[in-house]
Order: C-alpha cells, then sequence, then structure tokens
C-alpha cells in the first residue's frame, strides 16, 4: 500500500501539480500538501498496525487514504481535462484563460468531492426497510440485518451500542450480521464486541465471519463472539419456526488453507424445498451453491461501493453491488452496504444502513 500511494502522489504532482495554470506559490503549496498527505497514509498504516493514537488523530490520519483516492480519480480526469484544453478550438489569447479557469474548476471540484465523501461519511447509519415476498412462510419474519461494521479504529464502544439501540428500537424477529465484524485482534475490541450481548429479538442473533475476520486471530475471534450468546454459524443450519437458517465461512478462506465454506456441509440437514435463510459475507459465494437454491441470501463486503466510483472495479469480482436482487423463482438476495466503514471514513454513492428485512 505504502508504495501504491507513492506512485499515486508521485503522478499527482507530475501529472496534476507541473501542469496547473496557478501561480508559482499555490504550485508549491499544492506539492507539500501531497508530501504531507503521504506522511499521512504512511502514519496511518503505522497507527492501524503498530502504535496507539487518540481517536482524534486516527480520524485525522485515515482521511489521508481518502484524499488518496482523490488524487487517483483526478489524474484519471485532468488527463482528459488536459486533452480537452489543448485542442479546444479557440484562439492563443483565449486559451491560457479557458486553461487557468478550468483548472480552478477542476481544483474546486477535487475540493468538492471529498468535503462530500467526508459529509456522508459522518452520517449515521440509516435504517432501511424492505419486504421480500416469496408466500413460503405461515407468516412475516422481521429481519434485521447489519454487515460490514468493522469494529476497531474509527469504530468504538460509542458507535456499536448506538447501532445496537438503533436495531432493538425495530423490535426483530431476527437479527444477522453478515461478516467482517472485527478489523483488529478480539483482545483489544472486548469492550466495543461486548456491546452486541445487548441486542434483542425473538429468536436470537446470527453472524457469519468475513474475509476480515481471518487476519486478526480468527478462531479467538469466534470463540470471544460464541460467549455473548451469540449463534456463530460454521457452515451449518438452525431450524427457526418454519424456515431454516444457515451460515457458511467465508470465501477467503480457500485462500486461507481453511475455515472454507461447505454449502453441502451446510444444508445437509434442511429438507428440499423447505424455507432456507442463508448467510455468506461475500455476494460472489453465488457462484458455489451449485445444485442448492436458498430462499433468501444475505451478504456484505462491497460496502455499496463507499465511495463512487470504486462501486465499478467492485463489481468486477462481485456479482452484485447492494440493494435487493431476484435470482430466481421465489429466490432472492440482498446485499447490505455496511454500517461501517474501511479506510477513510467516506462514503459516496452509498449510505451506511441497517437493513430491517420483512421475509413472507
Amino acid at each position: 500500500m505504502s508504495l501504491l500511494f507513492l506512485a499515486i502522489h508521485y503522478l499527482g504532482y507530475s501529472r496534476i501539480v507541473k501542469h496547473l495554470h496557478v501561480k508559482p506559490k499555490t504550485q508549491n503549496l499544492l506539492g507539500l500538501l501531497l508530501i504531507f498527505n503521504y506522511l499521512g497514509v504512511l502514519a496511518y498504516l503505522a497507527s492501524r498496525y503498530f502504535l496507539d493514537v487518540s481517536n482524534s488523530l486516527y480520524f485525522l490520519l485515515s482521511l489521508s487514504i481518502g484524499v488518496g483516492f482523490v488524487i487517483f480519480i483526478s489524474i484519471i480526469l485532468y488527463e482528459l481535462l488536459h486533452v480537452m484544453q489543448k485542442n479546444v478550438p479557440i484562439d492563443i489569447e483565449k486559451r491560457a484563460f479557458f486553461k487557468r479557469s478550468s483548472d480552478i474548476g477542476f481544483l474546486s471540484l477535487g475540493a468538492g468531492y471529498l468535503g462530500s465523501g467526508v459529509y456522508e461519511g459522518s452520517k449515521t447509519p440509516e435504517i432501511l426497510a424492505l419486504s421480500v415476498t416469496q408466500n413460503r412462510l405461515r407468516k412475516p419474519i422481521t429481519i434485521a440485518q447489519i454487515s460490514d461494521m468493522h469494529i476497531g479504529g474509527l469504530i468504538d464502544r460509542d458507535f456499536v451500542a448506538q447501532s445496537v439501540a438503533k436495531i432493538n428500537a425495530q423490535k426483530p424477529d431476527l437479527v444477522v450480521i453478515t461478516g467482517d465484524l472485527t478489523d483488529a485482534p478480539i483482545e483489544t475490541l472486548k469492550e466495543a464486541v461486548d456491546e452486541l450481548g445487548a441486542l434483542k429479538s425473538r429468536l436470537g442473533t446470527f453472524y457469519v465471519i468475513g474475509n476480515h475476520e481471518y487476519f486478526h486471530g480468527l478462531d479467538a475471534t469466534i470463540s470471544y463472539i460464541k460467549t455473548l450468546g451469540i449463534n456463530v454459524l460454521e457452515n451449518r443450519s438452525v431450524k427457526l419456526d418454519d424456515f431454516y437458517i444457515c451460515g457458511v465461512y467465508d470465501v477467503f478462506g480457500h485462500r486461507y488453507g481453511s475455515h472454507a465454506p461447505d454449502i453441502v456441509k451446510a444444508m445437509q440437514e434442511i429438507p428440499k424445498d423447505a424455507p432456507t435463510l442463508l448467510l455468506a459475507h461475500q455476494p460472489r459465494y453465488i457462484h458455489e451453491l451449485g445444485a442448492y437454491e436458498p430462499s433468501l441470501m444475505l451478504s456484505g463486503h462491497t460496502h455499496g461501493g463507499q465511495i463512487w466510483p470504486f462501486g465499478y472495479l467492485v463489481t468486477m469480482v462481485q456479482p452484485y453491488l447492494k440493494g435487493l436482487h431476484v435470482i430466481g423463482k421465489n429466490r432472492h438476495i440482498y446485499v447490505n452496504s455496511g454500517i461501517g466503514f474501511w479506510g477513510p471514513p467516506m462514503r459516496l454513492g452509498s449510505s451506511a444502513e441497517i437493513s430491517i428485512i420483512t421475509w413472507s
């Protein structure tokens, strides 16, 4: 990551700053800002994995990653703008004015993009209600789904407690957590994670791991989550009312070498054609279902793209970015955009959410 961001910042200077039609002092200032931002990236990586810093400082350091994303997008856009500036059919006297004006507009657009992302990222998760009608249950079931909380760093105990209160206020029949719950060793997160023990629902709370749990002591995380009264679905199923809920490990387990998803094992005790709710962190697990056809699949992982236009890159790997999709007769998948964020505290084109799904 440090090398990638070094390349981005270097290109930001050589392909944008050096070509801006602005005063030399402004160019020098922008160059210094690029240097300071790259140092912020290095400090962010150090504070994430090695150093202990205050939340306010961590917030500022994490913004440097977001600024890096903005620079990356800006490089692409400025190359296009540069071509337009060179080829616009106006005389030489007006060309300098046009370049200066378009450069100022470009810088203003970049600042607006960054500011909008930070503003949207600061918003509290919204309650997103939706209905999935399949006519397969005796009575509707209300499911509260959260995903990708990424507890650690800026996602602290207060955030978790507020989220739990919001979920409990909806009085769901069932609470499900579809992975990437934690983003640091569980020993450092216990105070925040403990708040999840206060989740209330008629049928309980069910959880499947995401890819980030593999990075920070998977077995220890799973063991501790179980002590909170949360049901961890490890390639297994449970009968609830007149339907089954099952969950699998994340597809990252194939690379990890253990804790790999196994749909055969997860659904072996489920009668054919029984209404089934499947929890799988990544939407692309849908390609590993084979002949198994769960009625409703709930996933996360994508963050809804988190910061536009990176969602287009996500769709190169994942079949669905966010929202509800029909995958067959009386079969659906819902992809949650995440309740937290990863990396910079920014969102653009996606909102943090708590999904309240009425399944009937």
